[in-house]
């Protein structure tokens, strides 16, 4: 049985700052980046909500990409506490498009997926 891939670039930059946020959050909360199996995981309910559909080698390429992003988008939006990235989301976790942080990091995702193929 073969499965419709529907992942567009776009899809793959969503996918990627939805994880790098992600990873943000863990670590303003624990003080460690999430494991792989963790982001892999948080890939998935993320495609699942979105009825995306993605080759596996692919979602593991932007989750590596997420583990690489994290500290650069750290370093530059200084993202180091809860209360600073509240604002991020919106629904629960539901990025907010609204905030400028959040094109930022998309537009970094964005950048990287290019690179990532």
């Amino acid at each position: 049985m073969s499965v419709l891939l529907n992942f567009d670039d776009d899809a793959r930059a969503g996918m990627l700052c939805y994880l790098v946020v992600g990873e943000l959050v863990a670590m303003a909360i624990t003080g460690d980046w999430l494991k792989t199996v963790h982001l892999v995981e948080l890939a998935r309910i993320r495609m699942s909500a979105n009825s995306a559909r993605c080759d596996w080698r692919e979602r593991l390429a932007i989750v590596r990409a997420a583990a690489d992003l994290a500290p650069e988008a750290q370093a530059a939006f200084k993202l180091a506490t809860e209360k600073m990235l509240a604002p991020l989301s919106t629904d629960g976790w539901r990025l907010d498009y609204r905030q400028a942080v959040v094109r930022e990091i998309h537009d970094m995702s964005a950048s990287r997926m290019r690179h990532v193929k």
